[in-house]
């Protein structure tokens, strides 16, 4: 039986411009090229944990507005079930939408304007039997605590950061997330960019990785797919050491492709990379 992963979270639709550089304060770059990418780091861990073999349910909201469908293609098209998705209907409101700005080297800046993702309510999260939940901070806080009262293991990737008060079964974050957070939760999972990640149990380190090498395109998702491999893998029952090894590998493989959904790995792919 492959692992059942609720996803709750946020669904955004990416428009990612694409230039040389990136600019700075008052500058306007000009040559840039343009992208309508499915998107929202609920919706891109969701796509990534069914890529990697995983039945998946994903609970966010959208408005009914022009770009809903759009926004929730990348969800349909690798049959994650979206039957806990709320369609809300307000004067004014949107579907979440995110402004990705990528430079040559893979670097990025993204501003987000949240729309429907800010009105999810605790009463919309049902995560069922699921072996994990997956949470970010792309929601309402009540939502997140929502979904762990519910769920019998809890992965936060804590991304925007900011302090929360839920203390996940293992918690995801990076150098700078961490500082907000601290160490939340039984596991914790730093990743390091080029360097890897490690895993710490209780504040004592349990397993590093590094990541294959791999040429940086855009790191828009690097991260999603990361979280996503991590909790399939240990749900899978995979080591602690491999588990982070993967998704590390899921990680690297993400930032050399371009766009958020677009660029998440398939098992098979994670298998050839580390093989």
């Amino acid at each position: 039986m492959p692992p059942s992963i609720a996803v709750v979270g946020s669904v955004n639709l990416d428009l990612v411009a694409r230039c040389e550089r990136l600019p700075r304060p008052g500058e306007t770059v000009s040559g840039a090229t343009f992208e309508r990418i499915p998107g929202g780091k609920g919706a891109n861990q969701a796509v990534a944990a069914a890529r990697l073999g995983a039945d998946v349910r994903f609970t966010g909201a959208v408005a009914v507005d022009d770009i809903a469908d759009e926004a929730l293609a990348g969800l349909e098209e690798e049959d994650v079930d979206t039957s806990g998705v709320v369609w809300i209907s307000e004067a004014g409101l949107h579907t979440g939408i995110a402004l990705i700005l990528v430079d040559g080297a893979g670097e990025n800046e993204i501003v987000v304007a949240p729309g429907a993702n800010a009105h999810l309510t605790p009463v919309d999260v049902e995560v069922g039997d699921a072996d994990a939940v997956l949470c970010q901070l792309e929601i309402p806080d009540e939502v997140v605590a929502a979904a762990a009262a519910q769920a019998r293991f809890l992965c936060l990737n804590a991304a925007p950061a900011r302090p929360v008060e839920v203390e996940p079964d293992l918690l995801v974050v990076n150098r700078l997330e961490r500082e907000v957070t601290g160490d939340r939760g039984k596991l914790v999972a730093v990743t390091l960019g080029a360097e890897g990640a490690i895993l710490l149990e209780n504040g004592n380190e349990v397993a590093r990785a590094e990541p294959p090498a791999v040429r940086a395109v855009d790191g828009t998702a690097a991260g999603d797919a990361f979280a996503a491999c991590l909790v399939v893998s240990l749900v899978e029952g995979r080591s602690r050491a491999e588990s982070l090894r993967r998704a590390c590998a899921a990680g690297a493989l993400a930032a050399s492709r371009r766009g958020a959904q677009p660029s998440l790995p398939t098992a098979a792919e994670i298998d050839r990379i580390l093989s």
